[in-house]
């Protein structure tokens, strides 16, 4: 990614960027130090980064459509999802599942691993509608799915399944 810097003696305090195409448009005060300003951009580079693949995963790996296979084959049609989307902020968890206002947010690393294991973080959370703990019958209903086991081992070895969560 190209960096623009434009300082200004008129600015005093803040930094601003914007991306213009492929190039991250940076305003900064005439003042502020090159050290500090480079850490200020790096972190609007990862701003970016992280808009760029949320914007590609919804785009292209739809949630809701897979979210609407998974409640018609599991759910029977039953469950009414309010929103469901990739965040990019989610670092420890894959999965979160609000069940009282009923929004599923999916970290953006499931977008990256294979369909199977994307759908078992998906009917889990899902499950979390119908059970909002890890219940005996919350597990009943996550183990349906054919992959379920096969989506545990798979977070396992990669060494970011914790158990009762995702």
């Amino acid at each position: 990614m190209e960096i623009k810097v434009i300082r200004s003696r008129r600015r005093r305090s803040t930094v601003g960027a914007r991306l213009v195409k492929d190039i991250l448009v940076v305003q900064a005060p005439e003042a502020l130090s090159e050290e500090r300003l480079g850490d200020i951009i790096a972190g609007f580079k990862a701003k970016f980064e992280r808009k760029r693949i949320k914007e590609e995963l919804d785009s292209k790996k739809g949630l809701e459509s897979a979210a609407a296979r998974i409640n018609s084959r599991y759910f029977g049609d039953k469950l009414k999802v309010n929103s469901i989307e990739y965040v990019t902020t989610q670092e420890c968890k894959f999965g979160c599942c609000n069940y009282q206002s009923r929004e599923i947010r999916i970290s953006h690393k499931v977008g990256l691993m294979p369909a199977w294991v994307r759908e078992y973080v998906l009917i889990h959370e899902m499950a979390h509608l119908v059970e909002p703990n890890h219940s005996r019958a919350f597990w009943d209903i996550v183990s349906r799915y054919r992959f379920s086991e096969r989506a545990r081992g798979y977070l396992m070895a990669a060494g970011i399944y914790g158990g009762e969560g995702v």
